[in-house]
């Protein structure tokens, strides 16, 4: 479904049962998978990939370079951009063409969360399942399960896979699920974390 408001560009690929809502734009050569949602005004920049089940949220903008794979949430107003100068005019005072443009890459893997209003710059990896905060700006890397939050972005915690936040269990030393009762082996915090 693509609402006649949209705007798809014929070389953009959407899977099959994903959804495109009013003012939103899919640039060329962009690659959606089954069953996505694309909100309203949201931009997908050209040549994005995106997996099966991801829902990219009214306003929100992912540009060129990044790859979201399956069951990514990327909240409204969230920004993952690209450009690490950014600069409209060179030195000299030419306006940037492309062949003076330097862009970075992002990849958000398997069921990651984008929260409202974050920012996502360059060359950064977000891990599976990892949950980045309302606002936050993500500078480096964030492990797999993470909760980040603030500017720069900073673990605060971890997420379960159903995306509550997981509390710290010292009696038997793991990190356990209030609402799901799922428990994980991670490092309390102020340990160093892997990078996802």
């Amino acid at each position: 479904m693509i609402h006649p408001t949209a705007e798809v560009d014929p070389s953009a690929r959407l899977g099959p049962g994903t959804r495109v809502w009013h003012q939103a734009q899919i640039r060329e050569n962009a690659v959606l998978g089954a069953n996505c949602i694309v909100g309203k005004g949201a931009y997908i920049d050209r040549d994005v990939h995106i997996g099966d089940n991801a829902k990219i949220e009214n306003g929100a903008f992912v540009y060129r370079g990044t790859t979201l794979e399956e069951g990514v949430f990327v909240g409204p107003g969230a920004c993952l951009a690209n450009d690490k100068h950014p600069r409209a005019i060179t030195p000299d005072g030419r306006l940037k063409t492309e062949a003076d443009w330097q862009g970075g890459k992002t990849l958000v893997k398997y069921g990651a969360s984008i929260g409202a209003g974050a920012l996502v710059l360059p060359d950064v990896v977000i891990g599976r399942w990892a949950m980045v905060g309302a606002a936050a700006v993500v500078t480096r890397n964030v492990p797999d399960h993470a909760l980040v939050v603030g500017s720069p972005a900073r673990l605060a915690g971890y997420a379960c896979r159903c995306g509550h936040p997981l509390e710290q269990d010292q009696g038997r030393g793991c990190w356990a699920c209030p609402t799901c009762e799922a428990t994980y082996d991670f490092a309390p915090l102020g340990a160093k974390a892997s990078q996802g």
